[in-house]
């Protein structure tokens, strides 16, 4: 492994967030910057270097991460005291929608929902990044449009939103299972 994949690696171990390859460019002398094949090439010496390893280099939309892989999550999760945030059915639900029918507005959620949605649900997408609001519907009440961001996909470890199951693959996920993969894309668990 050269002397790039060394500096690329340091990075990403000490980034908190996913560094896209303008971000990695960033930190380097502009007099003598690498070139994008030269960081795509670290990057793939750094997964090789990983690739029979506790730890994988992932891209999502934001860029690349290091992180645990999945069969190792379990023993990790055991030194993290605090529990994985819980989300209740109509959250998940909502969240759903907006990423399968996006942009939607919130009239639009409560009619396929039939139950209103609550202001803490969209509140908490909001705080969360996982929604933002994209736009406004042309009609009267100019409702606002959600979306979900580039954080969405980072937390649940995607690429793009075509990287979502399709429905009808969900609806033959048991509930358990469908809350249990917000769960384990929860922060303290992807990285």
């Amino acid at each position: 492994m050269d002397n790039l994949s060394l500096i690329i690696e340091a990075l990403l171990f000490s980034s908190s967030r996913p560094l896209s390859e303008k971000e990695i460019l960033s930190a380097f002398d502009q007099r003598s910057p690498p070139t994008s094949s030269e960081i795509k090439e670290a990057l793939k010496s750094i997964e090789d270097k990983y690739s029979e390893n506790s730890i994988e280099l992932v891209k999502v939309a934001s860029g690349y991460r290091l992180r645990i892989r999945q069969e190792y999550s379990s023993w990790v999760a055991k030194l993290w005291e605090a529990k994985p945030q819980k989300y209740s059915r109509a959250l998940l639900e909502t969240l759903a929608l907006i990423a399968y029918k996006q942009p939607i507005t919130r009239g639009e959620i409560e009619e396929v929902r039939g139950v209103s949605v609550s202001s803490q649900i969209i509140r908490t997408l909001l705080d969360r990044s996982w929604i933002k609001v994209v736009g406004h519907r042309d009609v009267p009440g100019r409702p606002a449009l959600f979306s979900t961001t580039k954080d969405f996909l980072d937390d649940l470890n995607l690429s793009k939103l075509s990287d979502l199951p399709d429905l009808p693959e969900i609806q033959n996920i048991p509930e358990e299972a469908q809350i249990s993969l917000l769960k384990e894309s929860s922060p303290s668990n992807s990285e």
